[in-house]
């Protein structure tokens, strides 16, 4: 038996249980398992890491554990560069594209109100999310843990909280999406992009009120839904604005 003393720091200490949060603790394994095997053992999933340090020393997830060393593992860092340090780090996403598991379906509408494009059905299994995540470079939203662990899914997050206004603060916090949101764009149902149409093209669909009142609507090609710009969109004007203020608020908080 070997042992290794391992430490997480920030919000990486949620999957772990209360004794070994915040503290360096010594694990106990066999052989000589990679970095990223020891540490998803723990139930931590590669995903969620951003710098791993071996002895003081930046590593790679193939680094075989020998026994005896030190461990520190970090989540995303918002205030400092280690873009040159870090052998852990996915090559960048060029667009934030998610695909969210079948538990997340209010989350997926939330993100396409806020611009972002996000797969979801409601009967996709674990192969299929994993392989949409990687064929279609799209970050993986889930509640389990395991399916984030699989070596093919490079991006993702594990979902904490189980209400979806805290999973979007969540998410826009993660990936620091709070000045690329584009919101009102895109179909909250289908996640089509919305077009202009003219009263006359939607007539039929419009409540009486709205057709006296309002000449101004978009249309979503894919299932049809029309928006207009009513009392609703001016209450979710004020979501947007209160989600966005707190995804700041949680970028200015010092990291641990």
């Amino acid at each position: 038996m070997k042992t290794a003393a391992i430490r997480f720091y920030n919000n990486l200490n949620d999957f772990l249980p209360p004794e070994q949060q915040y503290v360096s603790f010594s694990h106990v394994f066999n052989g000589q398992p990679s970095v990223k095997d020891l540490i998803e053992s723990l139930g931590v999933p590669h995903t969620e890491v951003d710098l791993l340090l071996v002895d003081g020393e930046s590593a790679a997830w193939s680094r075989q554990v020998q026994g005896g060393e030190r461990v520190a593992v970090y989540p995303r860092f918002f205030t400092l560069d280690i873009a040159g340090e870090t052998q852990v780090r996915p090559a960048p996403l060029h667009d934030y594209r998610f695909i969210a598991d079948v538990h997340l379906g209010k989350l997926a509408s939330y993100l396409r109100l806020f611009g972002f494009d996000t797969l979801y059905r409601n009967d996709n299994g674990d192969e299929e999310l994993a392989d949409a995540s990687v064929d279609e470079n799209r970050i993986l939203l889930t509640f389990d843990r395991q399916l984030l662990m699989r070596k093919k899914v490079t991006h993702g997050y594990l979902v904490r909280s189980r209400n979806p206004e805290v999973q979007l603060v969540e998410v826009l916090t993660r990936f620091n999406l709070a000045d690329k949101c584009h919101p009102f764009q895109r179909c909250m149902a289908c996640n089509g992009i919305l077009g202009q149409v003219s009263r006359e093209e939607v007539l039929s669909s419009l409540p009486e009120n709205v057709r006296e009142t309002l000449d101004a609507f978009h249309q979503c090609p894919g299932c049809g839904q029309v928006y207009w710009r009513g009392t609703h969109y001016e209450h979710m004007k004020v979501f947007v604005r209160k989600i966005k203020d707190q995804v700041q608020r949680n970028r200015e908080e010092p990291e641990a």
